[in-house]
């Protein structure tokens, strides 16, 4: 199943599913919103054994796509999480997950534009497999992990890098300016994917391939990140988790390519949709 959050003019939140991404039906009558609160009071379970065809048909015409979920209370990030992404950054491969955050505040819709203040100056692009946690997660097991996904989804872990490498080697510092999480356009449930460990993904700017991935090449697979993260953290329901990114980031390359006030960046998975933003200048 596919859910979504359509918001209308008046700004009014519309959750919504579908089976084939074309076909939306309201799920007014069976939760209020897709959140960190419907999810705590077993959405997931209720939406397990609902026939969509049973719910209202939705007139998309004149709706807005906003976030796939409503705001989570955490947004954990793993970094260095591709073979190939450490071998283009020319360090060693981890022992295990490197965990770090991102502000609450840098969470928004797919095609969000991206803001770009005076003082920022190597803005990156980071194409991530993203999930989102159905159910409180605390020192959960290897076997039992994957049974905490509500959904997966599409991110763009937005950098600044001089913030990031430059100001203290603090990650949070370079990972947290707002709209710094392009999060969606949808949030697919596990049954919809054949292997979450065997997914392409890609990220063009202003129409030129940059990063082309697959899921496959993660040093630590879903089932792994979220083991070894509820180890040390309480995962609460809505949280997301963004997973790693692939090679083809602006830092890598030889010079490095950073993003400007004009640049449009594109990324996609496999069965999770794409998104478009722009950067736009700030102050």
């Amino acid at each position: 199943m596919k859910l979504q959050r359509f918001q209308n003019a008046e700004g009014s939140i519309i959750p919504a599913a579908s089976m084939d991404g074309d076909t939306w039906h309201g799920l007014e009558t069976i939760c209020d919103d897709i959140s960190p609160a419907a999810f705590a009071e077993g959405l997931m379970d209720r939406l397990a054994s609902l026939d969509i065809n049973d719910l209202e048909q939705l007139d998309t015409a004149g709706l807005s796509i906003a976030t796939p979920v409503a705001q989570p209370r955490n947004i954990w990030c793993i970094g260095l999480n591709y073979s190939d992404h450490a071998e283009e950054a020319g360090l060693p491969i981890p022992e295990e997950p490197i965990l770090f955050s991102k502000s609450s505040a840098t969470f928004c819709e797919a095609n969000a534009d991206i803001p770009y203040p005076p003082h920022m100056t190597k803005l990156d692009w980071e194409v991530e497999l993203a999930l989102v946690i159905g159910k409180t997660a605390l020192c959960v097991s290897m076997e039992d992990a994957l049974d905490y996904v509500a959904g997966y989804t599409l991110a763009n872990d937005v950098s600044e890098r001089s913030w990031q490498i430059e100001r203290g080697g603090q990650w949070v510092k370079g990972k947290s300016f707002p709209n710094f999480c392009p999060t969606g356009p949808m949030l697919v449930t596990p049954d919809e994917i054949a292997d979450v460990q065997d997914l392409d993904m890609w990220l063009d700017v202003n129409g030129t391939r940059k990063q082309t991935g697959n899921t496959s090449k993660m040093i630590f697979d879903v089932r792994t990140i979220i083991h070894h993260v509820s180890q040390f953290v309480q995962l609460e329901p809505g949280d997301l988790i963004l997973t790693g990114t692939p090679p083809g980031v602006g830092m890598g390359f030889k010079p490095p390519q950073y993003l400007k006030p004009g640049d449009v960046v594109e990324l996609g998975i496999t069965g999770l949709g794409q998104q478009r933003q722009t950067v736009v200048a700030w102050d």
